[in-house]
């Protein structure tokens, strides 16, 4: 008889970018996974990949009291008619509603991943109450498991729950890395010579990338103020921004999209698939976030040995070691960002060689196998405890 494991997040982007393969990996293994979160555009590919059922909870990832009790009824009832050995929720909604709703029905294994966390950057009332609710969360799960040792020790240093409750599993990450994707022999060269004709791809420029969400919390508005800081004295730099504004929840100021817009060194990609290919021809990564649980942009462009340059945060610190494996700079720090990447410019050799370091512990570290074989153990060994 197959134990049956719920894995549980927002919005079916989650399911797709975060946890790839993870799913199938356990249906594989000897469980029956359903997966649950709200509708979608990337839903289709979703449950073509992973092969396993899916139901659809409208779950919202803004504070939407009455929608949030709609959605925390209907898991009521799926995790009554389901009957799961394990539920595991990621995101702070689906965590929220999940963890509280598995703990009505009784399942016996309530399983929350910390992977960053909202509140790092809010201030007022609303940090108090999402510190209320990241509380919530944890009391209602039995298990709660950041994915960094940075988190882990906030988690600690913040009280939101008993030390008892947290595990790390293996050392760190929410879904590992894909090596044999994020490398440079899997580079195809005919959709490499594609994407460099899209951007009008020259030796003589020296490009700068950073990929994610375009939006206030990930760095940008200091990044582009940089960058046209440091274009006045290396007139041959480009910004690739890859990513999607996100007008909603955390939209840049009117005037730093114009300048995104109307900047012709500012090259921006909607989101992409390949982004390893964009990984490859930059000459470095920038990633100035301010919050992050265990970023897996690091991990990629760490394996394709590209020298990255990021904010001294949680998360970050766990991947990147300052003129070791890469170069840090204080969260929202322009000074020290422009420093940071001016010293990369003139230490061309020792940045390759911090990159090739990082590669190096990536694969040990990192490869996607690796991690879910450490969760896999984990759900057996919860799974064989005694009442």
């Amino acid at each position: 008889m197959h134990k049956k494991l719920i894995r549980i997040t927002t919005v079916p982007m989650e399911l797709l970018y975060l946890l790839p393969g993870k799913m199938q990996f356990m249906q594989q293994n000897g469980f029956e996974v359903l997966m649950i979160s709200a509708d979608g555009p990337e839903l289709k590919d979703v449950i073509k990949n992973e092969e396993c059922r899916h139901i659809i909870v409208p779950m919202t990832r803004k504070i939407t009291p009455l929608q949030d009790l709609k959605c925390l009824i209907q898991l009521i009832k799926i995790f009554k008619k389901e009957k799961p050995d394990i539920v595991h929720s990621h995101t702070p909604k689906a965590g929220l509603l999940g963890m509280l709703a598995a703990k009505i029905c009784g399942v016996k294994i309530r399983v929350h991943t910390v992977a960053g966390m909202p509140l790092m950057v809010e201030k007022g009332f609303k940090l108090q109450l999402l510190k209320f609710i990241e509380k919530l969360t944890y009391s209602a799960a039995n298990y709660v498991w950041p994915n960094s040792k940075s988190l882990y020790n906030y988690i600690v240093e913040n009280k939101f729950t008993s030390p008892a409750k947290l595990t790390i599993i293996g050392k760190g990450s929410t879904n590992g890395i894909n090596t044999q994707r994020f490398c440079k022999e899997a580079i195809n060269e005919n959709s490499l010579q594609e994407i460099k004709s899209s951007i009008n791809y020259s030796t003589e420029h020296t490009y700068l990338l950073c990929i994610g969400r375009l939006v206030a919390d990930k760095g940008i508005v200091e990044l582009v103020n940089v960058f046209l800081s440091l274009q006045k004295k290396y007139t041959a730099l480009k910004l690739i921004l890859v990513g999607d504004y996100e007008q909603e929840l955390d939209p840049l100021p009117e005037k730093l999209m114009q300048q995104i817009k109307t900047n012709t060194n500012i090259i921006h990609i909607k989101w992409t698939q390949q982004v390893e290919y964009f990984m490859h021809i930059a000459n470095y990564f920038v990633f100035p976030s301010h919050r992050e649980g265990f970023p897996n942009v690091l991990l990629q462009a760490g394996a394709m040995e590209l020298p990255i340059i990021c904010s001294r945060i949680a998360g970050n610190i766990d991947i990147v070691q300052h003129k070791q494996t890469g170069l840090l700079f204080e969260c929202g720090n322009q000074q020290q960002m422009e420093e940071q990447i001016a010293f990369a410019f003139t230490n061309f050799n020792g940045m390759k060689m911090m990159a090739q370091k990082l590669a190096e512990v990536i694969e040990t570290d990192f490869r996607r196998e690796n991690i879910w074989q450490s969760l896999l153990q984990q759900y057996q060994f919860l799974i064989n405890q005694p009442n």
